[in-house]
């Protein structure tokens, strides 16, 4: 689930205790190039006031009209834009592209609080809506489940479905958790050391004490799980990372320069991995935008995590230098300039919506 729908939640129960009706319109199917995808949600207030968005705005006019014209409905309902090319054109949508929602009244506000409860405490779940009846149940989710409508039962899916883990409770791990909470990653730190797990305090993270190879294990890492060693000890982090490359986690990485990165894999050499696995190790963590601060290095590698977790397409960097003259060293991975871009300006967003408070 997107954070930004988290907010729309929230905002969602606090009206309904003000006294306000509220509607809830999730995006449940696309065809073509949609503005936003399955899932996305939009809460709509009785006088017009709204939150989120399931277009690039011309849709949530258009519900906002309806409101004001015909009032909230009463009952769970489908309604489908840009069925025509001539309706695609109205309401903005790109290259002919469809997009079908449910309309949902929100009459309780227990049932809201129970999910953001529960969201609150990093639960993955699903929220089962039986259009008919208008009832919604919750239920334990899994990290493949995906949103499902049928035309009479919407399954929506809530929650983080990918794990981060960092390894060291320092300034930069709290940089980069904030923001990897905000790209809606269930967030482990992992530091055995007092002088740093004592001072850890970003809301949302779990924090183990625990020893991190340990950790690592015991998470069991999948192919929706990331693993990062920030700490600049191979005591913590090289048993660790050991773990997590026989893993298949998707992403994972260690800070440190090039120099210490080659001594790293060199260590790694002697347990019992396999070139290949070595290999996967991404070092120095990030993508190459000249970063210098702790915050600009989390930025960074927020950036390639993104990247990773979105397989985009990628070009190894001596290529990207040759194509675009970028200053960067030899040997290091990067994705190339306009998905790095598209990646950078993510992980930026979130460091904004943390450096304003928002979740």
């Amino acid at each position: 689930m997107d954070s930004l729908d988290f907010d729309v939640l929230t905002r969602a129960r606090d009206w309904l205790r003000e006294g306000h009706r509220v509607m809830l319109a999730t995006v449940v199917r696309t065809w073509g190039s949609s503005p936003r995808p399955p899932g996305a949600l939009l809460a709509l207030r009785d006088d017009g006031r709204a939150a989120g968005s399931v277009s690039g705005g011309c849709i949530e006019d258009d519900l906002i009209d309806r409101l004001r014209r015909d009032g909230l409905p009463t009952q769970a309902q489908s309604v489908s834009y840009g069925v025509t090319a001539d309706e695609a054109r109205r309401f903005g949508l790109p290259c002919g592209g469809t997009l079908q929602l449910v309309l949902e009244p929100l009459v309780e506000t227990a049932a809201l609080d129970d999910l953001l409860t529960r969201l609150g405490r990093g639960e993955l779940l699903t929220r089962r809506l039986d259009l008919a009846s208008g009832r919604a149940t919750l239920h334990a989710g899994h990290a493949e489940q995906a949103l499902h409508f049928d035309g009479h039962t919407l399954i929506s899916v809530f929650g983080p479905r990918y794990r981060l883990l960092l390894i060291g409770a320092g300034q930069l791990s709290a940089t980069l958790a904030r923001i990897a909470c905000a790209l809606d990653f269930a967030v482990t730190v992992c530091d055995p050391r007092e002088e740093y797990n004592e001072e850890w305090a970003v809301p949302g993270t779990t924090l183990t004490r625990e020893m991190p190879d340990d950790v690592v294990i015991a998470m069991q890492p999948d192919a929706r799980t990331a693993v990062i060693a920030l700490t600049h000890d191979p005591k913590l982090d090289d048993l660790a990372l050991m773990e997590a490359l026989k893993s298949p986690a998707f992403y994972v990485a260690a800070l440190g320069s090039r120099r210490n990165n080659d001594a790293r894999r060199e260590r790694l050499k002697e347990f019992d991995l396999g070139e290949a696995q070595i290999d996967r190790l991404r070092g120095p963590a990030g993508l190459y935008i000249g970063s210098r601060t702790p915050a600009e290095i989390a930025v960074s590698i927020a950036a390639e995590l993104v990247a990773m977790k979105n397989a985009v397409g990628s070009l190894f960097a001596e290529e990207r230098r040759a194509a675009s003259g970028f200053p960067i060293p030899p040997g290091e991975w990067a994705v190339n300039v306009r998905d790095a871009r598209i990646a950078l300006d993510i992980a930026a967003d979130a460091l904004s919506s943390c450096a304003a408070g928002r979740p």
